[in-house]
């Protein structure tokens, strides 16, 4: 992973663009750091991903920085979510339950057509499932009920 400084400031770069970037310079297939630094390209280092609360939090990149021996760092940047952006990540793990609980109701409709008569234990497994949005702490926190054998 490289960078090339431009007017003092990092940016992501490719070797590919080195050298369409330097069309009449002969390169060798495996370029030495000596030679990328003199057309002002480094190599960088990717910081690990921190964690993060997916639900409040989100992850932006924090840009370059160089470290007390100049070699440069790929940084990442936490910050809180915006109150737009927190309704829509609860309305997506909304839309995940259902979507999760539609499946699973699907996979027991054969059960339910009119020449088939239901369990008891599976009409209360199927209710459960409908009834999955009005648990307590839905979306984030789902009890799932157990198919019936």
């Amino acid at each position: 992973m490289y960078i090339k400084i431009t007017n003092g400031a990092p940016e992501n770069y490719t070797i590919g663009q080195l050298r369409r970037d330097n069309p009449n310079t002969s390169f060798p297939k495996s370029i030495p750091y000596s030679i990328l630094e003199t057309f002002g390209v480094y190599t960088y280092t990717q910081e690990s991903q921190p964690s993060i609360d997916e639900k409040t939090q989100k992850l932006e990149d924090g840009g370059f920085v160089q470290d007390e021996n100049g070699n440069w760092l790929k940084t990442w940047n936490i910050t809180e979510k915006t109150p737009e952006e927190l309704a829509e990540w609860i309305e997506s793990k909304k839309q995940q339950v259902r979507s999760q609980r539609d499946m699973l109701i699907s996979q027991t409709d054969y059960l339910a057509l009119s020449d088939n008569t239901l369990s008891t234990e599976m009409s209360a497994y199927r209710q459960a499932l409908r009834d999955i949005t009005t648990q307590e702490g839905f979306p984030e926190s789902v009890s799932w009920p157990t198919k019936p054998e």
